[in-house]
């Protein structure tokens, strides 16, 4: 990548917080854009909605192992260059995906997002501090993890749209443009970013070994499975129990990923001062919407009410889990943010998983119930530690 030619002013940096954030926007969209395509892409290939849900498994499981792996075996090479090979990664797994013809070259492209995934979110969910001045981190901060929810309000909906209209394999091109113009504005308004902290092995452990850290992988790991678990298989939800006609299920995650928007914000405001109030409160959110959906979900108007508390409950999951870790090991941020991006993308497979035997086996309504009891486990777990 060309050296940095922009003086770095207040608009130049919070520039290049923008581009961490678009990079994240397109990396989630990216994952989670299978939930919205499920049924046509299944329909192409001829496969059922649990087998369909293994592209949703396969980019998590990569992820997880990615997550650390990545971050160690590069952790001397600076990070923008980093997060610019794996923008390019991402672009060319994109058009893989659209180009496709069978499933097994769809699930390599699914292989090629877990890693950048792993990759980028273990470097660029930590950069606010080398981004921003001190007193602005924590805005900062909130901006990029703003690219979880943002990825469900536009993302996925958009997405949804233009596969109904134009094909299932349209917006994964679009995705490909999106992640060029990433690395142009990573190039342009993100500095050198030289490893400062290296993650060894060894600090990595260390993290690991805190009771904090413990805690909060327990609790992640329970609502993640719960919600992935669940939202995987929210569109055949909607389409076999609710009955809502094929072009309005991208209104209805529009909806969804609205609310998670506001969860994100509530959560940013929040989590600081009352963090296990507000893991818990996010937790009791989804299993509320989980549990309710198989008996208010089947009318239009009780699902969508039930995908806002979804929504609000989830939007603050990701926020609340890595203050979590970052709290536990504030001296080792990007090992904290390491744990959290493997620990989260492995949960997010097994979820995905894990509801793909559950509705193959039995029916999308038992799944969201089976989600719902999960996501109150994970209110235990907090309420006794």
């Amino acid at each position: 990548m060309s050296p940095q030619v922009l003086v770095r002013t207040p608009v130049v940096r919070w520039l290049g917080v923008v581009a961490v954030t678009l990079g994240i926007f397109s990396i989630v969209t990216a994952e989670i854009l299978p939930i919205g395509l499920l049924t046509p892409i299944g329909a192409d290939f001829g496969l059922s909605p649990g087998r369909t849900g293994w592209l949703m498994t396969a980019p998590g499981l990569v992820a997880a192992v990615a997550a650390p792996l990545v971050t160690v075996t590069t952790s001397r090479v600076d990070r923008r260059v980093m997060l610019g090979v794996l923008m390019v990664v991402l672009a060319g797994a994109d058009l893989l995906a659209a180009a496709a013809t069978a499933y097994w070259l769809e699930l390599v492209a699914r292989v090629l997002v877990g890693l950048v995934i792993g990759g980028f979110w273990s470097i660029g969910a930590g950069l606010a501090q080398r981004l921003v001045p001190e007193q602005q981190v924590g805005r900062a901060t909130a901006v990029i993890f703003s690219a979880v929810p943002l990825g469900s309000v536009l993302g996925v909906p958009v997405g949804t749209f233009l596969g109904e209209y134009g094909g299932w394999r349209l917006p994964f091109v679009l995705l490909a443009g999106l992640s060029l113009l990433v690395l142009v504005a990573l190039i342009l308004f993100v500095p050198p970013l030289p490893a400062e902290e290296v993650t060894r092995p060894a600090v990595l452990l260390e993290v690991l070994r805190l009771r904090q850290t413990q805690v909060g992988l327990l609790a992640t790991c329970l609502i993640v499975v719960a919600h992935f678990g669940t939202y995987t298989y929210v569109t055949p939800f909607l389409r076999e129990v609710t009955g809502v006609r094929p072009e309005l299920i991208s209104t209805l995650l529009l909806v969804y990923g609205a609310a998670g928007l506001v969860g994100n914000g509530i959560a940013g405001l929040t989590a600081q001062r009352w963090l296990r109030q507000s893991f818990m409160s996010a937790a009791g959110l989804v299993a509320l919407a989980t549990l309710l959906l198989p008996l208010v979900g089947r009318t239009t108007l009780g699902a969508a009410a039930l995908l806002v508390i979804w929504g609000v409950g989830y939007g603050a999951v990701p926020v609340c889990s890595m203050s979590w870790f970052a709290a536990a090991a504030p001296r080792a941020r990007e090992a904290a943010t390491v744990v959290f991006t493997s620990s989260f993308q492995a949960t997010l497979s097994a979820g995905a998983l894990l509801g793909g035997v559950l509705v193959d086996r039995t029916s999308v309504a038992a799944v969201m119930v089976c989600g719902g009891l999960t996501a109150l486990g994970m209110v235990g777990v907090l309420l006794r530690r």
